[in-house]
């Protein structure tokens, strides 16, 4: 008798471990329709975006990641994409009411995701950016499955934003990035103090300072080779893809508080020019004093930078002469 109990005990322990494993990965909204995460034996070597006939690849060659196999990408926004891909976990399910009127009646297109490891295609989704939620996006396995808000444990942003077709996003936010001995010239324009404009040369392999006249004399030239190191290193925040044309209009047709031209050895130029920054604060618009607005002649967007980046550029020609 105790055998027939124990054969009992034992085939139930059995059942219940089988069951254990058959729902231990299960999802309450069906694993299929659900599971967004991507989940590789190694790494994701390659990841796909398309939207409304345009395509964007990023894809690691070697160490490195290269937009759609040709320019380098950023390593922030790829260790944040791979980041989301790897994480990201339902955060509640989108009625079909919801659906309909913020993304159906809007016209709102989906970004398709393609992950992949190597040739392996990990997983497929769809992002319907949105303003519905503050996590900024509704996504679905496919287009006949059911929608949910998705989220990144720990992270309280707009991860719909990440999925982004223009190659600019993906590119390093870099404005120069010069050795001392790659620069021929640096042109620092102070628009609303022209005084204080000033040049710099490279001759010989010697930089002076020069005004709009002729060389100067009398100044610190270690000063003059420190402000030209600065150059190594420039970068901004962030693009402003989200200003109105209008807006961006406006704005260059201003004439800007600085304007940094510079010519490398190789003869090529880049212009960047700076405005002041408007933010709402206590329900009127004012200067921000943290940031500014920036442009090169080589994009046709604008973007914000801090002020404790291009700070150390902002000069005035009377820094360089001892005190």
């Amino acid at each position: 008798m105790s055998k027939i109990y124990f054969r009992i005990g034992f085939l139930f322990i059995l059942v219940i471990l089988f069951l254990l494993i058959l729902f231990r990965n299960r999802s309450p909204f069906g694993k299929d329709n659900s599971s967004f995460a991507s989940e590789p034996k190694d790494e994701i070597t390659k990841i796909e975006f398309s939207e409304k006939g345009k395509r964007l690849t990023l894809e690691k060659k070697d160490e490195d990641w290269v937009i759609n196999g040709k320019s380098e990408a950023r390593k922030s926004g790829i260790q944040f994409i791979l980041r989301i891909l790897k994480e990201i976990k339902i955060k509640s399910p989108v009625s079909q009411e919801l659906f309909e009127n913020e993304i159906i009646s809007k016209n709102i297109i989906p970004v398709k995701v393609k992950v992949y490891e190597k040739r392996r295609l990990l997983k497929t989704f769809l992002v319907y950016k949105t303003s519905s939620n503050a996590y900024g996006n509704i996504m679905k396995i496919k287009e006949n499955s059911k929608p949910f808000i998705v989220y990144l444990p720990g992270y309280e942003g707009n991860i719909g934003s990440g999925f982004i077709l223009n190659e600019l996003f993906w590119e390093p936010y870099t404005i120069f990035n010069l050795l001392p001995s790659e620069i021929a010239s640096v042109s620092f324009e102070n628009l609303s103090d022209t005084a204080a404009s000033f040049s710099i040369i490279n001759s010989g392999h010697n930089f002076y300072l020069k005004d709009a006249q002729a060389k100067e004399s009398g100044y610190d030239s270690s000063l003059v080779i420190r402000y030209v190191s600065y150059f190594a290193f420039v970068p901004f925040e962030s693009w402003d893809f989200e200003m109105g044309e209008a807006d961006k209009k406006s704005i260059e047709a201003q004439p800007p508080m600085y304007r940094i031209t510079v010519v490398t050895s190789s003869g090529s130029k880049s212009v960047l020019s700076l405005w002041g920054m408007m933010i709402a604060k206590n329900g009127m618009k004012t200067l921000d004093s943290d940031r500014l607005l920036g442009k090169t002649d080589a994009k046709d967007e604008l973007f914000i930078l801090r002020y404790f980046d291009i700070d150390p550029l902002i000069k005035k020609r009377s820094y360089f002469y001892k005190r």
